[in-house]
């Protein structure tokens, strides 16, 4: 009985994947629950298991699209496992070759392969930086700014310097976008349309942050297992603010504002696949040392391409920090269908009135807050009070744990 290998429904809204490497051969035996390949959708990379024992078929390749509910091979379940002795041996004998095969030639990932074709990088001398080792993507483009970067082809006839450059000059290299960039483009695209979309600015004085943070982050530290940063303050800061404003923590669904009486925060991390935007269920029921603990969980699992569906959906407010790449201002854009999200940028030493002795100018550490908001929900003055909300919390930290 031969069992087909369907592509899974992995979650609402996702209907494409790419299909990534093939962890078995065609011909190959399988073991049910034995990982076959890898996927990848606009959201998440995951592997699929087999469903049943057997021989493999293969009839998708590596970087083919795919909807869900296709079928990519099949599986004979009927077919024996092998147990000749003589074949077992053989195998070993090739398991070995591929052993030190691999262990002469770094594993790429199908798209690093691509790209190092087209780049003429040789992949063999990179170190990678995804998951298992794996050289990607951003690896390859990294290294052809190095040294490791040759040409692939024979060294052209010596020509002028003159028209070597301007070769260089006029180079273009088109890669086709990945399934998550594609997402990210169309739901941006969409918040804009979808929403009567504002952004309102403040700033912050975060020298009170800062000192609390030199004073416990050891202890803290040293207590919970993990550092102590910016974003834990901002989040409890925007719980107390959402509390206070709750059309910013609402969505529009059909003719109804759906207002969530709890804070799921979306925190927007940066990957070498793209921006991602997983979730803190219950921010509003977490500690300082919990939000930290998470956010770090989540931040490593972005990293290695290990989310889930459920790790990014649900969320009622998004903060995105692009301080941490050097933004001095930015306008974020809505994370749909939440009504607001937050964007922290560098805090830099600006010239102030000193608020404890007025006409004194003094220098102190900065930020720059921006809150865009849908308009259809938030009316501007709850945007603004928000923010100075948000503002006297980080500038007086004491006010969250009296939950003022």
């Amino acid at each position: 009985m031969t069992h087909p290998l369907i592509i899974p429904n992995l979650g609402e809204s996702i209907t494409e994947v790419v299909l990534g490497e093939w962890l078995v051969q065609d011909g190959d035996w399988i073991d049910r629950d034995q990982p076959l390949l890898e996927i990848e959708s606009d959201k998440v990379t995951q592997e699929l298991p087999a469903p049943v024992s057997g021989i493999v078929a293969i009839t998708k390749r590596s970087g083919e699209e795919c909807n869900v509910g296709d079928t990519i091979g099949s599986i004979d379940e009927s077919a024996s496992k092998p147990d000749n002795p003589q074949a077992e041996d053989v195998a070993l004998e090739e398991v070995t070759r591929e052993t030190v095969a691999s262990a002469e030639q770094t594993k790429a990932t199908p798209l690093a392969k691509k790209v190092a074709d087209d780049m003429g990088v040789k992949i063999d001398q990179l170190t990678g930086s995804g998951n298992a080792g794996k050289v990607t993507k951003a690896d390859v483009i990294s290294a052809s700014e190095s040294s490791i970067a040759k040409p692939v082809e024979e060294e052209p006839q010596p020509t002028s310097i003159v028209e070597e450059s301007a070769v260089e000059r006029r180079g273009i290299r088109r890669e086709k976008m990945s399934m998550l960039r594609r997402r990210i483009a169309k739901r941006l695209v969409e918040a804009q349309h979808s929403a009567a979309m504002l952004t309102t600015f403040n700033e912050a004085d975060m020298t009170k942050v800062i000192a609390l943070r030199k004073i416990h982050k050891e202890e803290f530290n040293d207590r919970y297992g993990v550092n102590l940063g910016f974003m834990s303050f901002f989040t409890r800061a925007c719980v107390s603010a959402l509390r206070a404003w709750p059309a910013i923590n609402a969505s529009i669904e059909g003719d109804e504002v759906v207002y969530h009486e709890y804070v799921d925060m979306s925190i927007a991390v940066g990957t070498e696949r793209g921006l991602v935007v997983p979730v803190i269920r219950n921010a509003d029921r977490l500690s300082f040392a919990e939000i930290e603990r998470t956010i770090k969980e989540l931040a490593l699992r972005a990293k290695d391409g290990k989310l889930t569906i459920e790790d990014m959906t649900g969320g009622t407010f998004t903060i995105s920090n692009g301080g941490v790449y050097g933004s001095m201002m930015s306008t974020p854009i809505l994370n749909p269908p939440q009504s607001g999200i937050l964007g922290l940028h560098r805090i830099q030493n600006r010239p102030i009135e000193n608020p404890d002795n007025p006409g004194e100018i003094v220098l102190r550490p900065m930020m720059y807050l921006a809150l865009s908001y849908d308009h259809r929900v938030v009316d501007g003055e709850g945007a603004v009070r928000f923010l100075v909300h948000l503002k006297d919390c980080i500038e007086d930290p004491q006010r969250l744990l009296l939950g003022l």
